[in-house]
Parts: C-alpha cells; structure tokens; sequence
C-alpha cells in the first residue's frame, strides 16, 4: 500500500495502530502561544496538551505556534501542509510506536507576518506565552548572572522598538499593546532547561522592557507572572532516516515527524493568573516548588549529557547510546553524579534518587532512540555555564570533589579545537562560536585563554581548585589523547 500524506483530510486513512486526534479540531481555540517550535516542544509540551483534548471540556485550550529564526520557515512550510499535523515516534528496546498530535491549530512565521505575531500576542484571548528558545536564548551574562544590554540582538530592539526580531522584542512589544489595551499581560511561561526557568525570564525581560519603556516595565512587574518549570524528554533531531521511518513503519508521508523516548516528565509553578489547561489531569504535576526537581534534573541529566557528549565526539562516537556502551564514559557518568554531584542535592519529594540514576543511565543507553551527541553539545557556552559550573561553585564552597566535573569542562574546550584525533570534523553550533574556536585554537592545551571568559566563568576563573583541575586535564587530553585522559579521569 502507498504511503498516505499527513493532513487533516487523511486521518482515517492512516493504519489503525496509529492514534490520530478524535477531538474535533476546528473547535480548538489557540489560547497558548508557543515561540520556538521545534522537536522537544512537539514531543513534549504538545503531547501533553493533545492528551488533555482527548478529554472532553477542554477546547479551550489549543496552540498557535511562533517562529522567530530565518530557519523556521522551513517548519512553518510543513505544518502548513499537514494542516499543523505530526507524528511523534516512541522509541524504546520494546519497538516503535506512533501517534499523529493535533494540539498545534496555527503556525505564524515572524519574518513574514510580524504584524499578525504582534497581535496575535496582544489578543485578548492569549492567555499564556511559552518559550522553548534555548538556553542561550535568555540574554543571560554567565559570568555575572545579569542582564546583556550589550548583545547584538538587544541593541537592534531597542534601537528599533517598532521592528522586533528576537523573542524579547516581540514580547515587549505586545505587551505594551496590551497595555496601552487595558489588557492583562499574558502569563509567560519558559520550557527551556534553565534552573529557575521562570524567575530567569521575569529578571532578565524586565530588565530588558526597562531599557525600552520604564511604565511598561512596572506594569509588568506588578501584574506579570512567570511559572517556574522542569521539562524532561529526550529528543533527537529529526534526520531523513526518521521520515523514512514513518514512511515505511507506518505508512505516512510526513516531511517533519519527531522521535523520542517513551519518557517524559513535567513539572509546573501554579501560578496562572489569566488561567492554564488541567495539565494535572494527563501527568503533570502542578506545585508550588518546582526548584527541588529542576536542580536534580539539571545537575544530573544536563550535566550528564554534556560529560558524556564531548569526550564521546572525541573518541569518534556519533550518539549517545554508542557512547553510553563504552566503560571509560560510562564510569565517568555515574561516578561524576554519584560523588560530586549528588551530594549537592536535597531530598526530592515522590523521588528515589537512587533509582532516577539508574533510570537515566538507562534512558541515555536506550539504542532505539539514536540521540546525536552533536546535538547534545550545541550551546556549549550556555549549557556548561548552566548545568556544569553550579554545581562545581557549590562542591567548591563545601569542600567537595570537583574532578570529573572539570574534566567534562577540559572535554568542552578541546571539542572546540574542532576536530577529533583521527581529523574528523566535530560540528560547533553556538553564537560565540567563532571567538571560543579562536581562543582554543591560540591557547592549544594550555587552558588559560578559555578560563579568562568572565561571561561564562565569572569567580571561577579566580578559583585555583578549578582552574588548575581544568588545566590538568585539558593538558592530558592533548598530551595522553581521548582515551588516555579519560582513563587517567575515573582512575
């Protein structure tokens, strides 16, 4: 049988054991704005709302998708044409299984229709903003924790006020058209993995909505909200052997499906003056303090995931569970979260610290998934700084070990050389990406001109333990190789 385009027309065309939306999804409305839509919002965030309009009472609620980026466009073409359809594949040692998510009824592309993002945003009936923008997305100095006026992006906004092109932008803007509306603003609600996701976002805008309007700024202050949020799915980029996949397991034509792991963990600040989904009724877990569970998951699985992805592309594995399957990196995991990192932690309500290691030693050697270490190191210069360097700030101040963290920092600056020891290439996706292979390059094994960014390692470039413990092992890494080094790390 031919494979059967996506769109709303096809659904009860697709294969039976594929679940389609039995929600009638011209009734949605598009109450919730999500700017960055990309694999992990689908597969996260828009599952869990699809699996809420499958309960009854609850058309309320529905997504407008926003993109910002040039590449959007090409995001913005696909669910143009399957009607804002996609399929989200399972992915686990048990097999494969697929479901079609209707919960995105619109898709607006910023660099083509500013004005209908602009008052899609100011629209009375948007009642909340949710943001998957990346970690560095926030305009966050790593090395002070303030605000960066000085960013390119910043000093465009504020210098064309009327012609926004980053998230900040556009949100400032709309919100003084609610303004200047009467309207309430909007609850803004940050799905990226930063530990305090929410208070990031509220300090960092308003210090930006400053800089443009100050009345603007404590209109905000007084009547926004900013929920605090830990979101967890493993979730690899989508390759062509994903739509091949699809196309040939399950008989749909789908130009941009998603792949993930059968996990998946929300949990949410209940603070939603202009009202939320029942987000409780399918999963997630609503609380007053969401902290606790935002620091376990990044100090473990964040940080994880960068220890195991630089050394992993220098020892010329392409994803994380063939990476996963060697000793060397797999001791270095476990034993980084065991002993310098999980003495960090408070107890976590409802958790078994234990057995969440365990899970995710299990989550990250789940070979059905095929998560790219490439992608797992993007953003190296916003991840290290949020996932790695808290915890060596805190080990440090209590006494603790910090080794196997600064060798994870030591494998991230000789990632940025830009190539393994065979003279293969290792892809640099990050925006200082040109100033870090710069610097890597001029500094080779000596660790000197890398620690002297303050944006990235504020106090630490002053603390001796770091510093010489990060030299040590960049030196080793250069001197002993990959293998070497990493032995002479979990030794």
């Amino acid at each position: 049988m031919d494979a059967i385009a996506l769109k709303q027309a096809n659904l009860a065309r697709l294969p039976a054991r594929v679940a389609v939306p039995a929600y009638a999804r011209e009734t949605l409305v598009p109450s919730i704005v999500h700017i960055g839509v990309g694999g992990f919002f689908r597969a996260h965030q828009a599952v869990y709302l699809d699996d809420l309009l499958a309960l009854p009472g609850n058309v309320q609620w529905g997504y407008c998708g926003v993109g910002l980026l040039p590449h959007d466009a090409a995001m913005r073409d696909a669910m143009q044409a399957q009607d804002g359809l996609y399929a989200v594949v399972e992915r686990s040692a048990a097999g494969d299984s697929a479901r079609i998510i209707g919960s995105v009824g619109e898709y607006l592309y910023a660099p083509d229709e500013p004005q209908a993002v602009l008052e899609k945003l100011a629209d009375p009936g948007t009642r909340i903003v949710a943001l998957t923008i990346t970690e560095g997305g926030y305009y966050v100095n790593q090395g002070t924790g303030e605000f960066d006026a000085d960013h390119a992006d910043i000093v465009h906004e504020l210098a064309h006020p009327e012609a926004p092109r980053c998230s900040f932008g556009y949100l400032a803007a709309a919100l003084a058209l609610r303004h200047q509306r009467g309207l309430a603003p909007f609850t803004i609600m940050s799905c990226d993995n930063l530990q305090n996701n929410g208070d990031v976002t509220r300090k960092m805008l308003l210090a930006f909505v400053a800089l443009r309007d100050l009345e603007l700024a404590r209109w905000l202050a007084t009547h926004g909200s900013f929920p605090n949020s830990m979101v967890d799915r493993i979730t690899p980029a989508t390759t062509d052997e994903h739509r091949a996949l699809v196309r040939d397991s399950f008989g749909i034509i789908d130009a941009w499906p998603v792949v993930c792991e059968p996990f998946r963990q929300w949990v949410i600040e209940d603070e939603f003056p202009q009202g939320r989904p029942a987000w409780e009724k399918v999963g997630a877990q609503m609380t007053h303090d969401v902290l606790p569970y935002e620091k376990m998951k990044l100090r473990l699985l964040n940080a994880s995931h960068q220890a195991l992805c630089y050394i992993g592309m220098q020892l010329g594995y392409t994803y994380a569970h063939e990476a996963m399957m060697d000793a060397g990196i797999r001791t270095l995991v476990r034993r980084m979260m065991d002993d310098e990192v999980t003495p960090l932690l408070d107890e976590v309500d409802g958790i078994d610290l234990a057995r969440y290691k365990d899970t995710l030693i299990e989550r990250f050697s789940n070979p059905a998934v095929r998560d790219q270490l490439a992608r797992i190191g993007t953003e190296g210069s916003a991840r290290i700084p949020k996932f790695v360097l808290p915890s060596v700030r805190e080990a440090l101040a209590q006494g603790g070990a910090i080794k196997l963290l600064a060798f994870t920092v030591a494998c991230w600056f000789r990632y940025l050389e830009g190539h393994d020891e065979q003279g293969r290439e290792m892809p640099l996706n990050d925006p200082y990406a040109a100033r870090l292979r710069a610097l890597a390059l001029q500094g080779g094994a000596d660790a000197t001109a890398l620690l002297s960014l303050r944006e990235l390692f504020g106090d630490l470039a002053d603390a001796p333990a770091f510093t010489q413990a990060v030299g040590q092992a960049l030196a080793s890494l250069y001197g002993a190789g990959a293998r070497g080094a990493l032995e002479q790390s979990v030794a």
